[in-house]
């Protein structure tokens, strides 16, 4: 069956399908797997396409490189069931309690360093929010600010690896994992510095929203140390392992779930329910994340049939504007996107199309270095649509444990760490050595 539409109205049909499924409150992956079958039957019929689907989810869900996926979610349920959370914000609030606004700095700190461990951004928020947010609000702290600065510091688990988003993006872009996790510290690094100057700015310029001094402040303490040092101690066995070529990323997630799980039984916060629960939620969320692979790979398919992306492509190149340029163009069509798509969706739906278009671009930079730079800024960049209305993930997730606040004062708390998103954006974009520095000492 092929009907006579032209590319471009296919394309866009397509696309138009996929967001009314989207509106109506169909799951992403349903809504992908629909929109592109509708697309691929419209032009080479139902035959070509029972024949992709005989063998596309095999060849897809067959990929070793995909282990790493419910391994570095299972180490983050490990670090979530296991009181991990309290420890780091107890720790963080030692060290930051002397700054004002230290209660808001100690919660990006700590989700930083759970993040580290955990590879989610929603998981992140939730589990920090739970310890820091009566903290927050028993010292004074308004809604705005306390929400804000929690569903802001989420993002940080995805920005710091071991990340989710960016293990998809290396699979898809074929890249190597540990450089792009390397590439990701630095950047990841400057985000929660830049949330930090952002409260202390915040908190000086708009006064009432957190308190002049902390009272009954934490004291920094060797207790406090240690009870933080078996996070540190796994992070380093599971990067360092990887960065020292000692084991691949998926052996040392493995690593890292193992030695999680440890840790948790150390410090006697998990037992038989919570153990069954971190199994429970690591294969819901790896199902869900395997049938939005499947839904994209048949969007992408019917999407390709139409030769659009490769059209596009061509017509960018022709254009003759400058490579920093097109991306910046890609960056600000990401943020679009994130008004209505979380952000491993994006990944899977544009990164074979766009990744063709940029690695065809002259940055005067070896390919691989292009790739991996522009994994970082994809990365960067889906992060907004966490925080930014009217969806804004993570900001639900924290206004749904806040419920006296209101969602418009949640929105209202992210603006100045928005900000801070867009100048380390703008930085990263001009400049790419900043991202790749770490990843030229594994090569």
């Amino acid at each position: 069956m092929n009907l006579a539409f032209s590319p471009l109205t296919l394309t866009l049909s397509i696309f138009a399908i996929m967001l009314v499924l989207m509106a109506i409150r169909t799951p992403i992956a349903v809504a992908m797997f629909c929109a592109g079958a509708i697309g691929y039957v419209a032009q080479a019929g139902w035959l070509p396409l029972a024949n992709f689907l005989n063998t596309q989810a095999f060849a897809r869900f067959a990929s070793y490189d995909l282990s790493v996926i419910p391994l570095f979610i299972l180490m983050g349920n490990f670090a979530t069931q296991g009181g991990i959370s309290r420890a780091l914000f107890q720790f963080a609030s030692a060290v930051m309690s002397r700054f004002r606004g230290g209660l808001a700095m100690a919660a990006v700190l700590a989700c930083a360093a759970f993040g580290a461990i955990c590879g989610s951004s929603v998981a992140t928020a939730a589990t920090i929010t739970s310890v820091a947010l009566p903290e927050m609000r028993r010292h004074g702290y308004s809604g705005r600010l306390a929400t804000g600065t929690l569903a802001a510091g989420g993002t940080l688990g995805i920005l710091i690896p071991p990340s989710v988003p960016l293990v998809i993006y290396a699979i898809l872009a074929e890249q190597n994992i540990a450089k792009l996790f390397a590439a990701a510290m630095i950047p990841g690094t400057i985000a929660m510095l830049g949330y930090m100057v952002a409260i202390a700015i915040y908190v000086r310029v708009v006064p009432g929203h957190a308190p002049e001094h902390e009272d009954d402040a934490p004291k920094l303490t060797l207790s406090a140390l240690a009870a933080v040092t078996p996070i540190a101690l796994i992070f380093l066995l599971v990067f360092g392992g990887i960065y020292t070529g000692k084991f691949t990323p998926t052996e040392g997630a493995a690593v890292g779930a193992a030695a999680t799980f440890v840790a948790a039984l150390l410090k006697r916060e998990i037992d038989w329910d919570k153990f069954k629960l971190c199994f429970y939620a690591t294969a819901e969320s790896s199902a869900m994340i395997f049938l939005i692979f499947l839904g994209a790979d048949v969007m992408n398919s019917a999407l390709a049939l139409t030769q659009v992306p490769a059209q596009l492509a061509s017509v960018v190149g022709g254009w003759g504007l400058p490579p920093v340029m097109v991306v910046a163009a890609v960056l600000l069509f990401y943020v679009v996107l994130g008004a209505v798509m979380d952000e491993l969706s994006m990944i899977l739906l544009t990164i074979p199309i766009f990744f063709p278009m940029i690695m065809g671009l002259d940055f005067g930079m070896p390919k691989e270095s292009v790739a991996i730079w522009f994994g970082i800024m994809v990365l960067m960049t889906v992060g907004f649509g966490l925080l930014a209305p009217p969806v804004g993930l993570n900001v639900y997730v924290v206004n749904g444990m806040a419920r006296d606040v209101p969602i418009g004062e949640s929105y209202r708390g992210v603006m100045p760490f928005l900000v801070s998103d867009v100048i380390r954006t703008i930085v990263l974009l001009l400049f790419p050595p900043i991202s790749l520095w770490l990843v030229k000492f594994l090569n």
